[in-house]
């Protein structure tokens, strides 16, 4: 048969010659792929494997996917006979794209190498264009690409079905191909193979990973509980054994990972690495701690040691980010404006910010914009003189940029100021002086300005609801606060923080802690300080189970918490299965989530990541 089909050629030349592509010939992926190549300048001509591993390289990088490897070789011995007619190879790639292993018929082997499509090549999208090795680790989707699919001439003479090999916790593990030279025909049926293949060798991880979770709880068990300042950690460093003396000073250690434990001041004397006496796999680490003074413990709580924060300090790296830009900003006088959802804290950080400037000996003044109504802002802010208008204080009254003299001046709901009040304000802010309502005389104010809203600035300039000049004057240092369903490793400390500073000795039960880290929290860290209220109220020093606990949160959205309205992106294939499982697996337990998990064979962190990505 004709080794490409001369449709698809006729498209692949127009494209490389000429950048212009008719998407409705080409599978979707594809044609995004070709667009990705194009743009990251993949010769099209070429396409022969250039980045090869050395011989150490590759043993080294055998050995991190050891693991892989075992689970997936025994599947893959399978498939090699079941498609030994079809003169095909057979393919495990780890998550980097390097070719770990390759195995199959020898004509085809020798054909791979004239491409240098060998063990140890690297096989992504970047370093050879569109194929379903590399497709498919970019999109964690199962693909097939034949013939002139292929962004590059060397791999055209191939059809290739790859999918990808997830870990438990939903990240890429590797990739299974399969390849084959087009002399010898289009095999559509390699796909589902391919896929149930990878799906099997997930299952087999999972078994592996749980496995050294029970060799790592047999190693912490022969560890002496009376050691005062020791924890055992998985390689995920998530707790899972702490000494008694630990236990009672940290009630809910077992809800905590390393990070978050020290957070509490301590800080990390030794560790040793914990391996297998079975398989020499690393399982986690024995962890030997201090306890740290306080005054050393603020140097090391965060990435910003000179910067002192307000609020709780969090373990995600998209808050610690926040906190970096915060500590910049506290070092100039520059103007700040503060993004954030309702409850993310953005009062609290403006305050921090003010704090750690050298404006922290002047006054903090905090004015929320949107309470106040459109006739009284003005006096609010400006101030106004005895007698500026009826019901006037006789002696006047200083606004707030008076209030703020020499200090930070913080507008919150900034975007719900009338055009005229912004106008009003820009004057203010060039010309670094306030006439008070009533009044012709200027006083000359020192004030640094931060803003904050919940609103998109840049929207309601393109809507004409905010003037462009009062935009550009406000919006020169912007903080986008994340919300708490982004920043979920951080909830444990905030439940930590939260029963240390009310007393409230309760240990919160590890399923119910999954669940508060897999809410969607619209309300953000002001819902849960609320939901932990009601919690410390109704059950005071009694542990909630995890239906008492769900019925104390009511969200205005649904009783998931999750907005329906704002769909996720149209699922894949394999998604859609995956989800159809877990919903069968949650009818026949009744709606258990610890058995439903159990019964897909994976854990219950993983359970609730799906529950709150499939919008279950």
């Amino acid at each position: 048969m004709e080794v490409q089909d001369s449709l698809k050629n006729s498209v692949w030349s127009r494209f490389v010659q000429e950048g212009v592509l008719d998407e409705s010939r080409m599978n979707k992926r594809i044609s995004e792929s070709w667009y990705i190549c194009r743009r990251d300048g993949v010769n099209p001509y070429n396409g022969k494997g250039v980045e090869v591993l050395q011989q150490n390289q590759f043993l080294q990088r055998k050995n991190a996917n050891g693991q892989l490897l075992r689970a997936a070789l025994p599947l893959m011995k399978k498939l090699q006979k079941f498609f030994a007619h079809t003169k095909s190879l057979f393919l495990l790639v780890d998550s980097d794209g390097y070719v770990l292993y390759m195995n199959g018929d020898p004509t085809a082997l020798e054909r791979a190498g004239a491409i240098n499509f060998i063990e140890g090549v690297k096989w992504t999208e970047k370093e050879v264009g569109t194929n379903a090795v590399g497709t498919a680790l970019r999109t964690k989707e199962p693909i097939t690409v034949i013939g002139a699919e292929h962004y590059a001439v060397a791999s055209q003479s191939w059809g290739c079905a790859s999918s990808p090999i997830l870990n438990e916790d939903g990240q890429i593990a590797g990739v299974l191909n399969i390849s084959y030279p087009l002399e010898h025909g289009i095999h559509e049926h390699m796909l589902p193979a391919v896929a149930s293949a990878a799906y099997a060798i997930e299952q087999k991880l999972v078994n592996i990973a749980k496995d050294k979770e029970l060799e790592l709880m047999q190693c912490a068990s022969l560890t002496n509980p009376q050691d005062a300042l020791t924890l055992v950690c998985n390689i995920k460093e998530e707790i899972i054994w702490s000494s008694v003396h630990l236990q009672k000073e940290i009630k809910s250690w077992h809800s905590m990972d390393l990070k978050a434990f020290l957070n509490e001041n301590y800080t990390v004397v030794e560790k040793q690495p914990i391996y297998s006496p079975t398989s020499s796999d690393l399982l986690g680490y024995k962890i030997s701690l201090k306890k740290v003074e306080l005054t050393d413990r603020a140097k090391m709580v965060s990435r910003n040691p000179d910067f002192q924060f307000d609020g709780v300090y969090g373990n995600s790296e998209s808050f610690q980010m926040v906190l970096l830009q915060a500590e910049r900003a506290s070092r100039t006088n520059i103007t700040v404006h503060i993004n954030g959802e309702t409850g993310t804290g953005k009062e609290v950080m403006a305050r921090s910010i003010h704090l750690n400037s050298a404006r922290k000996d002047g006054p903090f003044v905090a004015v929320n914009c949107g309470t106040i109504p459109k006739d009284l802002i003005s006096s609010e802010l400006f101030g106004y003189v005895s007698g500026a208008f009826t019901g006037a204080k006789r002696k006047g009254h200083q606004g707030k940029f008076q209030q703020a003299n020499s200090g930070t001046l913080f507008l919150d709901e900034i975007a719900e100021i009338s055009q005229e009040m912004q106008v009003a304000l820009l004057r203010v802010l060039e010309e670094k002086q306030v006439v008070p309502i009533g009044g012709t005389k200027p006083f000359p104010v020192d004030v640094r300005i931060i803003t904050a809203t919940h609103n998109d600035l840049t929207e309601l300039v393109r809507n004409g609801d905010m003037r462009e000049d009062f935009f550009y004057r406000i919006y020169v240092y912007p903080i986008q606060l994340p919300p708490l369903r982004d920043r979920p490793e951080d909830i444990p400390t905030f439940i930590y923080h939260y029963r240390r500073k009310y007393q409230w000795n309760v240990t919160l039960l590890p399923e119910v802690v999954e669940f508060l880290q897999a809410y969607q929290w619209p309300g953000n860290i002001r819902e849960l300080q609320n939901v932990l209220d009601r919690l410390r109220i109704e059950f005071e020093n009694r542990s909630p189970i995890l239906e008492e606990m769900k019925s104390l949160i009511n969200p205005i959205t649904n009783p998931n918490g999750l907005n329906k309205s704002k769909q996720q992106e149209a699922m894949t294939y394999r998604e859609q299965i995956e989800k159809a499982k877990m919903m069968d697996a949650l009818l026949t337990s009744e709606g258990n989530v610890t058995k439903a998990a159990a019964k897909l064979n994976i854990s219950r962190s993983t359970f609730y990541r799906k529950l709150k990505k499939f919008n279950l």
